[in-house]
């Protein structure tokens, strides 16, 4: 598009103080990113939509020079691999961004450990990796880190992490504040089950997504006596192999008496 055009659209939907820029499935590339960097309106804008942009790792260099305050970034369904993670995590405009959105995008382990690594997510408090191949290795990173103090939601829907992925989480010592776990799609069995139940850091849920699983009676019974949920408000466990009669238990338990809401086959 024309720098005028692009311009233009960007003030229109800036006019009277809005501080939302929808720019999804704009076509921007490097160049409207470094010219929406320089705009005066830009230190307005605190959510940013960018997906479905094709942006690719070196698109996101104009990030390490913008300037403002962000609280959402959405950078979904676009060609980000580690690179980008690199280019995301040496910007500084990342110190404000409570919720980034990197769902569905090519992130490896490399990807997740420059996130873990970078000292400009120390507000960060929803971190969307869906649909990227971190693996256990790159949960590993994230479990460890010491960078994202304010971190409350970790969205790991199918990643690839496994069960190892699992235990990771379980024994972090940083990320002692998650309230929202995301782990659908992972290939999870019992292994990383009797490991979430048995977690003393994870203790703060409120809300565990862990459904399209493989998790079977042993884990499913490990859920029921669980101090780990103690505080769990939500669960959603559906298309896991737990047999008819531990559903049954469950559904019967006090964790399900406890839960507002309890999503099972």
């Amino acid at each position: 598009m024309t720098e005028t055009t692009f311009e233009q659209m960007v003030q229109e939907q800036l006019e009277n103080g809005q501080t939302l820029l929808d720019l999804e499935n704009k076509g921007v590339s490097s160049s409207e990113l470094e010219r929406l960097g320089k705009m005066d309106r830009f230190s307005q804008v605190r959510k940013l939509y960018l997906s479905h942009n094709e942006l690719t790792d070196d698109d996101l260099f104009p990030f390490q020079e913008m300037e403002g305050s962000l609280h959402s970034l959405y950078l979904n369904s676009n060609l980000i691999g580690d690179a980008g993670a690199h280019t995301l995590a040496q910007s500084p405009i990342m110190s404000t961004v409570k919720c980034l959105m990197l769902e569905a995008n090519g992130l490896g382990p490399e990807g997740a450990q420059a996130l873990a690594d970078s000292p400009h997510f120390q507000n960060l408090e929803e971190l969307f990796l869906d649909a990227n191949p971190i693996g256990a290795n790159g949960v590993l990173a994230l479990s460890r880190s010491a960078n994202f103090p304010s971190l409350k939601a970790l969205h790991l829907d199918s990643t690839g992490m496994g069960d190892g992925g699992v235990i990771a989480l379980a024994n972090t010592s940083t990320l002692r504040g998650l309230e929202r776990l995301y782990l659908c799609s992972n290939h999870i069995g019992n292994i990383g089950a009797l490991a979430l139940a048995r977690s003393e850091p994870l203790k703060t849920l409120r809300v565990l997504s862990i459904w399209r699983n493989e998790i079977r009676d042993e884990g499913g019974e490990a859920f029921i006596t669980s101090p780990t949920f103690d505080n769990l408000e939500r669960l959603y466990m559906s298309l896991n192999l737990i047999e008819r009669p531990v559903r049954k238990k469950i559904r019967g338990s006090a964790l399900a008496q406890r839960l507002q809401t309890l999503v099972m086959d």
